[in-house]
């Protein structure tokens, strides 16, 4: 197993770091690294998730949402081909600071026969992770985004699904 991880502190309380993180389909607008994002980040639900990395090359993937703690974490299962081959579990972790801040942490645990392999890829997953952590930073802090009331309405919704 191999897995790289990123972390960021952001100013911010952890339910509006949150409603941006979990709404999948506002991905476009902020994200440059999950450049377009479907479905709802519940237990068992399939998403489709187009990465882009830093270097412009792609891929469309849809994995399956493993966990999801409301506010807290969510986690997602993807697979190249074939189980075994090289599988890859996704983790997103919103933690509470004092003073209203977040820690949002980023992790990747890759498994399989072709991960040694991969070892160019990972780290320019790494840089996507940085890349798409300061973009949440960036989004979540700034006070003319888009309203993040509307974003966590949406979160709200995706949540009671």
């Amino acid at each position: 197993m191999r897995e790289i991880r990123e972390q960021i502190e952001i100013d911010a309380p952890p339910w509006k770091v949150w409603s941006v993180l979990i709404d999948l389909p506002r991905y476009a607008a902020w994200n440059p690294l999950a450049i377009r994002g479907e479905g709802v980040p519940m237990p068992r639900k399939r998403l489709k998730v187009r990465i882009a990395s830093p270097e412009g090359r792609g891929m469309t993937f849809r994995p399956t949402v493993t966990s999801y703690e409301a506010g807290r974490t969510f986690r997602w299962r993807g697979r190249l081909l074939v189980p075994g081959l090289l599988d890859g579990e996704h983790i997103h972790e919103v933690e509470p600071l004092e003073g209203g801040r977040t820690r949002y942490v980023q992790r990747e645990r890759f498994r399989g026969l072709l991960v040694p392999l991969f070892a160019g890829m990972l780290e320019q997953t790494r840089r996507g992770f940085r890349g798409m952590n300061e973009a949440l930073k960036a989004r979540v802090e700034d006070p003319t985004s888009e309203s993040l009331e509307t974003t966590a309405r949406v979160a709200e919704r995706a949540e009671a699904a």
